[in-house]
């Protein structure tokens, strides 16, 4: 169990206000990288070990809320509808790949899908709404999988091989933050790229049944580097974010912009995040296009839309997500959770 004892890491953004990280005690030691916020008092985080925490308080309590017969799945992505809804994945090879459900507010867990395909992989999932999802796959025979729901979860079919371009030799998405894919609107979806010889972009503009592939100008030269996660805050304006996890501590050319929908995207030209980024999300409903970055070695703020950054503090997380200005956490190693304390926190 991690115990805070130091004081917040507090920063003055220019342009902003005081923003800080405001540490929670999870109750648990497991490495947390899925989260998923649905209200400043509603969150749920999910794992290593099986791990699965819901809060209904802010925060101020985590409670542990288990899927029974899995205490060694490692669950990287949870997708929260309300309190007692959500979406569990966990990752690994073959029949470790599977998707959970719970309308009970973590009671009970039905299993909805289990990948039976040896070299499956899944990274993470994504809705757009209680009944419409997809879950992303790494690539079997040469191109990603993708599996779309349009009934809550109850069925999960593979779109069809023509609808997705061949992945390129290497290339996999990384189940990192749960962030790597991402939808918005009600049709359009995305998810970023690595570990081969170029980062890019898939873009949906269908709910996910056809993609085409978008390159950037990230690096990507190994196994262990390119995008890690995907932020849009409309349908043209998006961030990627990612790196070198081997070398977190590598800073430049990790942040890529677009403001056509992911058809094009550029390095930003700013200040960069302070070394390699597993996931990025936009702070809703502030009047600057304000975007937290995670990574092990800490955290950064943009309020240009990602053009530039500025340390945040040098804990590290692996997800962070928001449901509003008064709604963010991050979520890391040995069970650290913080919440975000931003302006109208004030």
């Amino acid at each position: 169990m991690r115990i805070w004892t130091a004081l917040s890491i507090v920063i003055l953004v220019t342009g902003v206000c005081p923003a800080q990280w405001e540490p929670q005690d999870s109750g648990t030691e497991a490495r947390l990288r899925g989260l998923g916020v649905v209200s400043r008092d509603v969150a749920w985080a999910s794992g290593s070990g099986g791990t699965v925490l819901r809060t209904t308080d802010g925060g101020k309590t985590w409670t542990p809320r288990p899927v029974p017969g899995a205490p060694s799945l490692d669950f990287r992505d949870i997708e929260a509808i309300d309190a007692d809804t959500a979406h569990l994945l966990s990752i690994g090879e073959g029949e470790q790949s599977r998707i959970y459900k719970t309308i009970d507010g973590g009671e009970s867990w039905g299993l909805q899908y289990t990948n039976r395909d040896p070299d499956g992989f899944l990274d993470a999932i994504a809705f757009w709404d209680a009944e419409h999802g997809l879950a992303l796959g790494d690539p079997v025979n040469g191109r990603f999988i993708v599996l779309t729901t349009d009934d809550g979860g109850r069925n999960w079919e593979p779109i069809p091989a023509e609808g997705m371009p061949p992945a390129l030799p290497g290339e996999a998405a990384f189940a990192a933050s749960g962030t790597c894919l991402v939808v918005h609107g009600e049709d359009d979806a995305w998810f970023a790229t690595g570990g081969g010889g170029v980062a890019r972009v898939f873009r949906s503009a269908d709910r996910g049944r056809t993609w085409t592939a978008h390159e950037t100008p990230v690096r990507a030269g190994n196994t262990a580097s390119g995008l890690f996660s995907i932020a849009f805050r409309d349908a043209d304006h998006g961030v990627a974010v990612g790196g070198d996890y081997q070398e977190p501590g590598k800073t430049g050319g990790f942040v890529a912009l677009t403001c056509d929908g992911g058809k094009t995207w550029r390095l930003a030209q700013g200040e960069p995040p302070s070394g390699y980024r597993s996931a990025v999300a936009y702070v809703p409903g502030l009047e600057t296009p304000t975007l937290i970055a995670v990574g092990p070695t800490g955290s950064d703020i943009s309020v240009d839309g990602g053009e530039s950054w500025r340390p945040l503090g040098e804990q590290g997380f692996h997800a962070v997500g928001f449901a509003g200005a008064d709604a963010g956490w991050a979520v890391g190693e040995d069970g650290s959770i913080a919440r975000f304390i931003g302006p109208t926190d004030r």
